[in-house]
């Protein structure tokens, strides 16, 4: 098991932990939590956590267990890696105290959606990476408990260049950069060009290849949104899948040059892109953008 602590107390700590046992997993947790109870002018921490985990932790705190916030980590991480971020806005906003001071221990389920494939896996290290820059300006604590029994050497490596407290933490822009640069597999040949991105004609051809209509409707707005947020538009959209993954391809006359675009929910006036990448993200399980120097390519896939 090891833990580091976090270089800069005020600012956004991203630290992490792993563990292989019982043992070292409350040997981790209970130093994070006793720290969030002892800070001042601090609400509660939180433990987000398998359930499991969460009884051995109840069981080590005594009658602190009443002071802590415990969370099933199934109830937390619900969708993409997207959501999670906006779920972990949400709470802050909601929760934290002033300047978001909080303590969160947070464990993904690498045994469910994360860990279900490599494609899946880097979504995650790719927000573990931008965590660093979509929460620096907040005071929060977090604490990421890997468990090296479902998580694997491989992502426990990946997610060690994604927190600051560790001897191989990388630039989040160079490490998400890094993901980027295994390009994306080739349309089919049977991919339907779509010179209009209108949400009608693209929920049809949801409905067509068997989506249920609430979620043909969720994918066909996020495609008009996102079009309209990338325009002028280089060329026709392409569709293919079928049902639960529809996936629609667009291209871009110019690059969108923001790891970001998408993660951070943009002010109502903002520059594009903006609204659209956003909603896209929240809906769509995946949202590829690849920037070259004739423009970007976009990759929506419902999931």
């Amino acid at each position: 098991m090891t833990t580091r602590q976090p270089p800069t107390p005020d600012a956004f700590g991203h630290r992490i932990a792993v563990f292989g046992t019982d043992d070292d997993f409350v040997a981790a947790a209970l130093p994070f939590l006793g720290e969030g109870l002892a800070a001042p002018g601090e609400p509660p921490p939180v433990a987000i956590a398998d359930p499991r985990n969460l009884d051995l932790l109840r069981d080590a705190l005594g009658r602190d267990a009443k002071e802590v916030t415990c969370i099933p980590h199934t109830d937390w991480y619900t969708g993409s890696a997207a959501n999670a971020v906006a779920r972990a806005a949400s709470y802050l906003t909601a929760h934290a105290g002033p300047g978001g001071r909080i303590h969160l221990l947070m464990e993904p389920v690498w045994s469910g959606r994360a860990g279900r494939s490599a494609r899946e896996t880097t979504e995650w290290i790719r927000y573990e990476a931008l965590a660093n820059l979509l929460f620096a300006p907040m005071a929060t604590t977090a604490l990421c408990a890997y468990d090296t029994r479902t998580a694997g050497p491989a992502v426990v490596a990946a997610a060690r260049r994604a927190h600051p407290d560790t001897e191989v933490y990388e630039d989040p822009v160079r490490l998400a950069a890094e993901l980027d640069a295994v390009p994306l597999p080739l349309p089919p040949a049977g991919a339907q060009p779509l010179v209009a991105t209108h949400a009608a004609a693209v929920q049809a051809w949801a409905e067509a290849r068997g989506l249920p209509a609430a979620d043909a409707e969720l994918f066909a707005t996020a495609v008009a949104e996102t079009a309209a947020a990338l325009a002028p538009l280089d060329g026709s959209a392409l569709l293919w899948g079928e049902a639960p993954a529809c996936v629609c391809e667009l291209r871009s006359a110019r690059p969108v040059g923001d790891p970001l675009a998408g993660f951070v929910p943009p002010p109502p006036a903002g520059p594009e892109p903006g609204p659209g990448l956003w909603y896209a993200r929240q809906v769509c399980a995946y949202v590829d953008i690849r920037d070259d120097a004739g423009g970007a390519t976009v990759r929506l896939q419902y999931a």
